[in-house]
């Protein structure tokens, strides 16, 4: 396509940018606008996905015709059917006029159907046979309609994954692949972050009659340098929120690094490892860690209640006795001072309240198996163990003598 013959194009629809991915976008869907295939448009949310199927309606024997976007994520899964296919009065609670649907309404015209990706399957089976012979049923209807529709698809699924996990159709897939675009994400498209940027900021200032804000080279290239997870949508945003809230009309990285967002840490509890499949092991073994150091905090617990009881009674006895001795009864009473344990009470001896065998029968199983496991993953070594383990070694050995591993380890 010829460069003159692009830039039309993009003022026509506000496009802005010059990478290569783009303009190889813009290009294909040029190509492909007068033919009937089917197009499949992949990549993140807020790419500017939307763009694209009015740029082949537009620009195809069926611009003339009806172009209806709809986005399927948004529509309920007990309305869908009806939504697309149509319905018949009295079909269903509510259905008080016949409907002919986003299939029937779009004859001869284009059907956009973002977020293609979150369609039932059953609504997935239904949506393959239109586009294989152009025939689909209404709900509760009996008659077969036909339809002459244009579709263009997009998702920011990964398609094969949902394939592979049974959430998408994979014939469904190959019929609505006949020709695939891939937005580039924005991180990936350089110099045409500040473009943009440049772009919103003209339009906050346009609109709210105000200085536009103005980037200093630093500041560009640390918006060039930042991940963009949201896209053009998070681009858009920032820029109308440094429009309003700075009092600075020139932009340096100190001013935008209040309104870029830090990395958020994970909070995932499972571990995924590098091939990017999810570990249950990894997962199982941090769960077992965490109720094995939830059991000792309980017996913790449960035996400094007993030495506290235990001083409390003995404090008790000698001031009663204290009292029925006659050779004490005139000696000044001591305040009695609160016994606390000490440390080398709680780790001479430990406590354990006796409780029923269902109370501990999960417990002593996952205790066991971490026992062995950091023994085998110390070969042998109970002392370091003990210390992954975050208990005494004493404790290490009374579990050890209580599971009966004392004398395999």
């Amino acid at each position: 396509m010829k460069s003159t013959e692009l830039q039309n194009i993009k003022q026509r629809y506000n496009i802005v940018g010059n990478c290569d991915g783009l303009n190889h976008v813009l290009d294909v869907a040029l190509q492909v606008a007068p033919t009937n295939l089917s197009v499949l448009i992949i990549g993140e949310s807020g790419v500017g996905k939307e763009i694209i199927p009015r740029v082949i309606h537009d620009n195809s024997p069926r611009r003339r015709e009806k172009y209806f976007a709809i986005n399927c994520g948004s529509i309920p899964e007990g309305t869908i059917d009806s939504e697309l296919f149509g319905h018949v009065k009295g079909s269903y609670t509510g259905a008080i006029n016949d409907s002919p649907g986003y299939f029937g309404a779009s004859n001869k015209g284009t059907l956009f159907l973002d977020e293609v990706g979150e369609l039932p399957l059953a609504t997935q089976a239904r949506l393959l046979r239109v586009l294989e012979t152009g025939e689909y049923i209404p709900v509760g209807a009996t008659e077969v309609k036909k339809t002459d529709v244009r579709i263009v698809a997009a998702t920011n699924v990964n398609v094969q994954k949902a394939i592979s996990e049974g959430r998408f159709r994979e014939d469904l897939y190959y019929r609505l692949n006949e020709v695939m675009l891939q937005m580039p994400p924005l991180r990936e498209r350089g110099e045409d972050i500040v473009l943009l940027f440049r772009l919103f900021a003209m339009q906050m200032a346009e609109e709210y009659k105000m200085d536009r804000v103005v980037l200093t080279d630093e500041a560009k290239q640390m918006l060039m340098r930042y991940k963009w997870p949201g896209n053009i949508r998070q681009l858009k945003n920032l820029t109308r929120q440094i429009s309003v809230l700075s009092p600075e009309r020139t932009i340096t990285p100190e001013v935008l690094a209040k309104f870029i967002p830090q990395d958020r840490e994970s909070t995932q509890l499972a571990v995924v490892n590098q091939s990017g499949e999810h570990s249950f092991e990894n997962e199982r073994e941090i769960l077992y860690k965490i109720l094995f150091e939830l059991r000792g905090n309980v017996n913790d617990m449960r035996r400094e209640m007993g030495m506290l009881k235990k001083q409390l009674d003995d404090v008790q006895g000698n001031a009663r006795g204290t009292i029925a001795t006659p050779s004490t009864a005139l000696s000044p009473v001591q305040p009695i001072r609160p016994i606390s344990p000490t440390l080398e009470d709680a780790v001479a001896e430990e406590y354990i309240e006796p409780t029923t065998d269902a109370e501990n029968l999960n417990l002593n199983d996952l205790s066991r198996q971490m026992l062995e496991k950091a023994l085998e993953r110390n070969n042998g070594n109970r002392k370091k163990a003990a210390q992954e383990l975050g208990i005494s070694d004493r404790t290490l050995y009374r579990r050890l003598k209580q599971y009966g591993l004392d004398k395999d380890k």
